[in-house]
């Protein structure tokens, strides 16, 4: 990469970056080219030079976003945890992506670009998924997750809990009390009853 090609990466890179700073507070039917320009310190021209459309860069951002997100699932689902710890990890994953970029936010892109969706689904099914359901065997052969379980079952409960997880951070935030999110991980491995 030669030094034009260095910098125009790294100015692409600063467009997308303040897009998504700018997506954590604002809706994007709100956020107009001009506020991604100021943020970023670049000009209009510039942005629609790179991308296009502001349509196209929410669609690239939002990419991003989800490669890195995806990224660092990945590393921590090879790492050489227990499976609980994994499944913690995975649980607090969810809660850092949820007040890092508004839920609300996706769910509305994701409405309007089906392509968005379509590659959401299939990053889902090929890169999330697997690790998951090896997780799941993993666990099922170490005795920490209890063979009683089916996969589908244990998939059901995380995405239960995944899907709540915008008014169980809101419950938490308005509760002030930052003990929730541990509470809730503490049901999910040992039950209302359960002890560890």
């Amino acid at each position: 990469m030669n030094g034009f090609e260095k910098r125009a990466a790294a100015i692409k890179e600063k467009i997308i970056r303040n897009t998504i700073e700018l997506l954590k507070t604002s809706s994007p039917n709100k956020i107009r080219i001009g506020d991604i320009a100021k943020s970023a310190n670049v000009s209009q021209v510039t942005i629609y030079n790179y991308f296009g459309s502001k349509e196209e860069l929410l669609e690239e951002a939002i990419r991003d976003y989800l490669d890195k997100s995806i990224a660092r699932y990945l590393e921590y689902m090879d790492g050489d945890y227990t499976i609980k710890e994994k499944i913690n990890k995975l649980i607090q994953h969810e809660y850092e992506s949820y007040n890092s970029l508004s839920f609300d936010s996706l769910q509305q892109i994701f409405i309007e670009e089906d392509k968005l969706a379509l590659f959401m689904e299939k990053e889902y099914r090929e890169k999330v998924l697997p690790p998951l359901l090896q997780l799941i065997e993993d666990g099922k052969k170490s005795g920490e997750i209890s063979g009683k379980i089916s996969s589908e079952v244990f998939l059901l409960y995380l995405n239960m809990l995944i899907k709540q997880y915008k008014e169980l951070v809101d419950a938490a935030k308005m509760s002030k009390n930052e003990d929730i999110i541990e509470s809730l991980i503490h049901i999910f491995f040992y039950g209302v009853f359960g002890k560890e």
